[in-house]
């Protein structure tokens, strides 16, 4: 689909009597309009969208965690509007994926346990300090931008155009990791040793985003193939790095298969906290 197409389908959503809650400036795609549309996608591109929802719902879930604690309060900000975008992606995927399965995003999101999430071992790893917040952004936002502009290609139009707003968002997710990255690199001792481990902690989790699994290589032309990204998310995060003063580490590649349902001992703990009050109290709502 070439970009004034895509433009020209965005304009379609929504409507000038819609309220606030569903249409966005310029009338881009929400989870309201997808759960609408009446559009259902099949099972195999409703498990793409899942693993999709899954990266960004947990990541999410991560970064909120940072409301009233960052180490700045423009920080306090700047991380929960990321949070904020971030859960916005997940609303658009999981609901379109829940289509499939005549199931909303909150019966994805609440009702499903440990094994039936989709998402990356990256994104469940404990937020630890500062900087490792940082790395993770910078590792998983260069992912991400280089997937949703590759997304906005899709033939599925409906990944194409939540692809197509969640793109501009995780720009900017990018650039701010990239500037905190650089600032604390290039900053004290204690800050660019803290770095340092940072790389450390997160390497191990970088295969896992670049294999290809069944449900991307099924979908020839709707799915994006992980592995195809990766030479150009080698080439700007290893310059990103340099300016830093910093350097890929050299470390051993976990054995995470989170896409098969396989995680880490973390995301039950988070999970447990997330999905508490939906679970003491079915069906209540405010």
């Amino acid at each position: 689909m070439k970009h004034e197409e895509l433009d020209a389908q965005l304009d379609s959503f929504g409507d000038a009597l819609a309220s606030a809650t569903r249409v966005t400036p310029g009338n881009a795609l929400r989870p309201e309009d997808i759960a609408v549309g009446g559009v259902k996608p099949s099972d195999e591109v409703a498990q793409y969208a899942l693993t999709l929802g899954d990266d960004a719902l947990i990541l999410a879930q991560r970064m909120s965690h940072w409301i009233s604690r960052a180490p700045e309060l423009e920080e306090d900000v700047a991380l929960g509007n990321i949070a904020l975008d971030v859960l916005g992606h997940a609303r658009s995927f999981l609901t379109y994926a829940g289509l499939a399965w005549d199931k909303t995003e909150d019966d994805l999101a609440y009702w499903r346990e440990e094994e039936e999430f989709t998402s990356l071992w990256i994104v469940e790893q404990p937020n630890g300090h500062f900087g490792v917040t940082i790395i993770r952004q910078l590792i998983v936002s260069i992912f991400q931008n280089l997937l949703y502009k590759q997304l906005t290609q899709s033939k599925d139009e409906t990944l194409a155009a939540i692809s197509a707003k969640a793109v501009k968002e995780v720009d900017y997710h990018r650039d701010h990791a990239i500037q905190w990255t650089i600032r604390l690199g290039q900053g004290t001792e204690e800050s660019a040793a803290k770095m340092r481990h940072a790389l450390e902690i997160l390497w191990p989790y970088v295969d896992e985003m670049f294999r290809d699994e069944a449900v991307h290589q099924n979908l020839q032309d709707i799915a994006v193939l992980p592995s195809a990204l990766r030479a150009a998310w080698e080439e700007e995060i290893t310059a990103v790095l340099a300016d830093a003063g910093l350097e890929i580490p050299a470390t051993g590649q976990a054995m995470a298969y989170g896409r098969r349902g396989e995680h880490s001992e973390h995301l039950g703990y988070l999970l447990a906290e997330m999905q508490v009050l939906a679970r003491k109290h079915p069906g209540a709502s405010w």
